[in-house]
């Protein structure tokens, strides 16, 4: 109990004032850590080092990884330095992005279009090594909004996870650092404010449909990534025992298990919020009669 007393706060770097750590940060409270949120979007500053932190955790945001703003700047350079000190580290979302864009990855608006609500990702064959997604299904349930995407990891980062509509969903960078691009944070009301944030944008989608089905896999979304948290807390209270990732090439990764019948369903799953298709599936805009 008295190690556990002594450990530094995780930092939380909150980037908008839409994507605080809910969810997320229960759970690892729940496990055990002491969070030292630091909101950017309402004036608070980053630490001038991480010395005084056991671990990072970047949230989402409405900005882009690629902005020139002096605040996202801050960030990439203090996840640059979680890596060179091996640190532990989780993006979310535009976190992901950023710890991709801060060490050699790009990221780009992505070419098919956003993904949104609920969703499914698929493992790669290095997932089965990993601390923090050996112990999900192949499949497992996320939450998605994102507009931008990582288009190429950094060098020497490994794929844990990706989806038709985008190939990047998930990534280790060294021993202890990860990227995630889809929410594990988010509670049903948090969706329907991204909604009606977006709402012009998006005016093809058929946003209601896309907020229910998201508020009806939250239940599923917590009985997946709630042990994931705690996996990740268990990371920032005993780093030295997390062995180093196995060398996997990125491009060499396959999945797990590939059968038709799962690339099937994930892509329409990904093509299904769009008003132009025909797939009855939840959260399509059938076409104008």
């Amino acid at each position: 109990m008295a190690s556990a007393q002594l450990l530094a706060p995780l930092l939380v770097v909150q980037l908008d004032r839409s994507d605080p750590p809910a969810r997320l940060g229960e759970w690892l409270r729940a496990a055990g850590l002491e969070l030292d949120v630091r909101a950017l979007n309402a004036g608070g500053e980053l630490p001038a080092d991480l010395t005084g932190h056991s671990g990072v955790l970047v949230l989402g945001g409405a900005q882009s990884a690629n902005d020139d703003r002096p605040e996202l700047k801050a960030v990439k350079a203090m996840l640059r330095e979680a890596i060179a000190n091996e640190v532990p580290t989780l993006g979310v979302c535009l976190g992901h992005q950023l710890l991709a864009a801060a060490n050699g990855g790009q990221v780009r608006r992505a070419p098919q279009g956003p993904e949104l609500g609920a969703q499914l990702v698929g493992k790669r064959t290095a997932a089965a090594s990993d601390p923090l997604f050996a112990a999900l299904p192949i499949t497992p349930d996320v939450l998605q909004w994102h507009f931008d995407e990582v288009s190429v990891l950094p060098p020497g980062a490994i794929q844990l996870a990706s989806s038709p509509g985008c190939e990047q969903q998930a990534f280790r960078l060294g021993r202890l650092a990860w990227g995630i691009q889809f929410h594990i944070e988010t509670t049903p009301d948090i969706v329907r404010a991204w909604a009606a944030a977006d709402a012009a944008e998006l005016a093809d989608y058929d946003l209601e449909r896309i907020v229910q089905r998201a508020a009806a896999v939250h239940d599923d979304v917590l009985e997946v990534w709630r042990p994931f948290a705690h996996a990740f807390a268990e990371v920032v209270r005993a780093p030295q025992q997390v062995a180093p990732p196995r060398g996997v090439r990125t491009s060499t990764a396959a999945p797990v298990t590939d059968p038709a019948a799962i690339r099937a369903a994930l892509a329409a799953e990904a093509a299904a919020a769009r008003r132009p298709g025909v797939l009855p599936m939840p959260g399509v805009r059938p076409p104008d009669e």
